[in-house]
């Protein structure tokens, strides 16, 4: 296993540490979540760098590394669902999306070719991540922070995470709908 992988797998078993310190009803286990969480997004645009830079670039990293990146975001907007701090319409239309692109790019290995992530894909990670970041850090906070709800700030940005997610999905769909053409 080559180094990209191996910092794509640390993302794998950082997933259910964030969860287990997240559930534990604790505000600095929370936080100490939250530092997984920052962790498990950084080796995200870490593995990345490696595997291009170093020529690392695997079918196993082209699987494993969008799977790891769903499983941490997924993990973390069920967790803020749970805590009333994202809607379920919008973790659906994240989920709907998410399926989505993963069965183009099934489609798309079965006829030998690569569905790459494009920039609005990376822009939607981005989002979804600094929205959970500021959500998660908001959590605690019951009171107005700045004159404005946390839980307002909260839903703005992952709306926001929302829309680029919509984009994106509308991106990929759009670039290979040749795939889906009924033979």
């Amino acid at each position: 296993m080559n180094t990209a992988n191996k910092i794509t797998m640390i993302r794998v078993v950082l997933v259910p540490i964030f969860m287990v310190l997240f559930m534990i009803d604790n505000v600095m286990c929370h936080y100490a979540a939250l530092g997984v969480f920052v962790l498990a997004s950084i080796t995200d645009a870490i593995d990345g760098h490696v595997a291009r830079k170093y020529n690392q670039v695997t079918t196993f990293g082209k699987f494993v590394d969008p799977l790891a990146d769903k499983v941490l975001t997924t993990a973390a907007f069920l967790i803020l669902m749970y805590y009333d701090r994202m809607s379920v319409w919008a973790l659906m239309i994240v989920l709907v999306r998410e399926f989505a692109v993963a069965g183009i790019r099934l489609v798309a290995a079965g006829e030998g070719k690569v569905v790459a992530a494009s920039m609005w894909g990376k822009l939607k990670t981005v989002t979804q991540m600094v929205a959970i970041i500021v959500a998660m850090l908001l959590l605690p906070i019951q009171n107005t922070f700045l004159g404005v709800h946390p839980k307002l700030i909260s839903d703005i940005l992952i709306w926001i995470s929302v829309v680029f997610t919509i984009i994106s999905g509308v991106d990929y769909i759009a670039k290979n709908w040749n795939l889906m053409e009924m033979k």
